[in-house]
């Protein structure tokens, strides 16, 4: 008996130590308000949309390194975006591929891919059965958000990322930049009544198509809008996040600001062309064609030359605060004349961007 029980304590003991290795570690909330375990050391994850490797590029210097899989959108990034990625983590190019949240999701691709946890985007993703399918793999799911609501997630998505990855302090320290600059925008506009809130038309990805037009509605970049101070018209017909404006309703609106997105994702439609890989001539160019449509033409705000573009990349991305500091410029040009957020963007390639971003980003109409 004696030699027995010093060897079942020894296997006990084991056991234990196998069960604790194999137990997750953690308990993370995701932007569905799931708690979610994720396992002690996440060494690989997988993302669905090819915009998270701007995200993970603030806070890790390999963020390639991070990845089991990623969707291989190259149009949502930008093909020179792409490159930059490319040229400087080569194994970009040899990760396998997943679904795209812009499509149906694909199970099997992530089961392949096998990370240790699989990361998808909130309002598309897989299904309830297909996250159950998963996670009865070993595969935890996690929802973010950049994208549908970016403004009042951005910052707790990157907290996500940063704690699967190991990068919370480097997610912390951008959280707060971010959030300093806000601080700043927010206590002017306390201070805007109403009546002074001029009305805005946003044409998100302006010229993709020859019809008129793409709007923020309730969320997603119409929420910039209203936390600058200025009242997004899409808002008041478009329930949903996005939708498409009448053009006829554009015009009987005539917004006082008209803000168009783009970039080289429509360069093939003859759309807005701004962002990496264009100077300022192109992107001048491209919004006066932009602004010269017909019935667009017409608007108050392109008479009056208060008629802007702004690359779109630099909102769907956890780099928006360098967009808000353009919009509060855009909407409430006195009030916000001390504003430079050419310098923002400047410290946020310097102190967190592993990949910097380059080109012109946002442009004025010129007579």
């Amino acid at each position: 008996m004696k030699r027995v029980v010093p060897r079942l304590a020894a296997v006990c003991g084991l056991l234990l130590m196998l069960l604790s290795a194999a137990a997750p570690a953690a308990e993370i909330v995701d932007l569905r308000g799931r708690k979610v375990s994720v396992p002690d050391r996440i060494q690989r994850i997988s993302i669905d949309d090819g915009r998270y490797l701007v995200a993970l590029s603030l806070i890790h210097a390999d963020p390639v390194k991070m990845l089991a899989a990623w969707p291989r959108d190259i149009n949502r990034i930008g093909p020179e975006t792409h490159a930059q990625f490319l040229q400087r983590f080569p194994a970009l190019a040899q990760l396998p591929q997943v679904a795209s949240s812009a499509g149906s999701f694909n199970l099997e691709a992530v089961l392949s891919a096998a990370p240790d946890v699989a990361v998808v985007s909130l309002g598309s993703g897989p299904s309830d059965a297909q996250v159950a399918q998963l996670q009865a793999a070993g595969i935890p799911v996690v929802f973010i958000d950049f994208f549908t609501y970016p403004f009042k997630n951005q910052a707790a998505s990157l907290r996500i990322l940063g704690r699967l990855t190991g990068a919370e302090a480097k997610a912390e320290a951008f959280v707060a930049f971010r959030e300093q600059h806000l601080q700043t925008i927010s206590r002017r506009v306390a201070k805007i009544a109403p009546k002074d809130r001029p009305t805005v038309f946003l044409e998100a990805h302006a010229g993709m198509t020859s019809d008129c037009c793409n709007s923020p509605g309730k969320g997603n970049v119409g929420d910039y809008i209203e936390f600058v101070g200025g009242h997004n018209i899409g808002a008041d017909v478009l329930t949903a996040a996005a939708g498409k404006l009448n053009l006829e309703y554009v015009i009987s609106r005539d917004p006082r600001v008209y803000i168009a997105t783009g970039g080289p994702h429509l360069a093939k439609s003859g759309g807005l062309v701004l962002g990496v890989g264009y100077d300022a001539a192109q992107a001048q160019a491209s919004l006066a064609r932009i602004a010269g449509r017909q019935g667009i033409a017409e608007l108050t705000a392109v008479r009056k030359l208060r008629t802007h573009g702004l690359a779109h990349q630099l909102i769907n991305s956890p780099i928006d605060i360098v967009a808000i500091e353009v919009f509060a410029r855009w909407v409430h040009p006195e009030l916000f004349r001390d504003l430079d957020p050419a310098r923002t963007l400047d410290e946020i390639n310097r102190r967190f961007l592993v990949v910097p971003y380059t080109g012109t980003a946002w442009v004025d109409l010129r007579p």
